[in-house]
């Protein structure tokens, strides 16, 4: 179960190091390419049943066994070093990875703690937007939407900042801090939805 659920976290965070590759790639040229590529990182992970945190969290207010945490706390820890293999690896490769990396991880940084926190709530609502769609109806559509508007809004994705912080080569307590307030705000968005949903099914059944 441990071994499955890391492994397939691991899985996820190269996949959104792929993506987030080809966003840093052409984020200079066209903002829009690169958000609309960047796309091929959760429909990857939704086809093959991967575990990413932020397109499961929203499911725990849905259902939430010991085994559902199990499998997103291990999911999460490989998401991390999933996104640390690609990262590190793709600035060595390309140097311009590197050098978007430490752009974008700098502008990051220089946002405020509110800012951080509702850039990740909104782009917690997209992810599970994105994934209940798909998982429902058997569509990309969710994905090639939602995916790319969580990117031209400037939100932010907590996978896919460790990535970028791992891809620009200087690894300090500051990144780690920012990281940890996006996981606290997609966590918060992914389950707004779902737990609103749920209130308001209950309450219609009274």
């Amino acid at each position: 179960m441990i071994r499955k659920n890391l492994v397939s976290g691991i899985l996820s965070g190269i996949c959104i190091g792929l993506g987030g590759g080809v966003f840093l790639s052409l984020v200079s040229e066209s903002r829009i390419a690169a958000a609309v590529f960047f796309s091929v990182a959760l429909l990857t992970i939704c086809y093959f049943g991967f575990n990413l945190y932020t397109g499961k969290i929203g499911f725990m207010a849905i259902s939430h066994t010991k085994d559902d945490f199990t499998a997103l706390i291990w999911g999460l820890c490989g998401n991390i070093l999933g996104t640390l293999i690609t990262g590190v690896l793709a600035g060595i490769a390309v140097p311009q990875i590197n050098e978007a990396a430490q752009t974008a991880v700098a502008a990051k940084l220089a946002q405020t703690l509110l800012q951080t926190l509702l850039r990740g709530w909104f782009c917690g609502l997209l992810m599970f937007i994105a994934v209940r769609i798909f998982r429902e109806n058997k569509t990309p559509v969710g994905i090639l939407f939602a995916i790319p508007v969580f990117i031209l809004s400037g939100y932010e994705h907590s996978v896919a900042d460790m990535y970028y912080c791992f891809a620009d080569g200087i690894w300090s307590a500051s990144q780690a801090l920012f990281v940890a307030e996006v996981v606290i705000g997609n966590t918060v968005g992914g389950l707004t939805i779902p737990i609103l949903m749920k209130l308001t099914s209950d309450r219609s059944k009274q």
